[in-house]
């Protein structure tokens, strides 16, 4: 079983930034496609950024250029560095993994069916 413990989330005025961060339980993850999703009240939960084993990365066309998912193998963490935030980037973002490589776009509206493994979440709110 693979435990994910998102952190970082908080308060922040648009056009500042955070950091979220996942801790993952297990070391044999490292083949694994980590992502990062989102869901904002009333909303449906929505695909934000993905990255592969080898690196490649995958995002919404909502944060391209703003977010950028990274990881760190030595200390099995994942972290989603958001800058330029919005408003309209409220919402509970939940870290995701998935025991094979991700070959879909992170858009797509089944996407999240295809993670195994999902933290509690962390919350984000933007204000104006």
């Amino acid at each position: 079983q693979v435990q994910l413990v998102e952190s970082g989330g908080g308060s922040v005025q648009a056009g500042g930034s955070l950091r979220l961060s996942c801790a993952v339980s297990r070391a044999t993850v490292s083949n694994y496609c980590m992502g990062w999703f989102r869901q904002a009240p009333g909303k449906e939960r929505e695909g934000v950024a993905t990255i592969n084993s080898d690196g490649i990365t995958n995002y919404a066309n909502s944060v391209k250029g703003r977010f950028t998912i990274s990881k760190d193998n030595a200390k099995i963490t994942v972290y989603l560095h958001m800058n330029s935030l919005k408003p309209e980037d409220t919402a509970m973002y939940y870290c995701a993994a998935r025991r094979q490589r991700c070959t879909f776009d992170i858009s797509w509206s089944l996407a999240q069916g295809y993670f195994n493994y999902w933290g509690q979440g962390t919350q984000v709110t933007v204000s104006s």
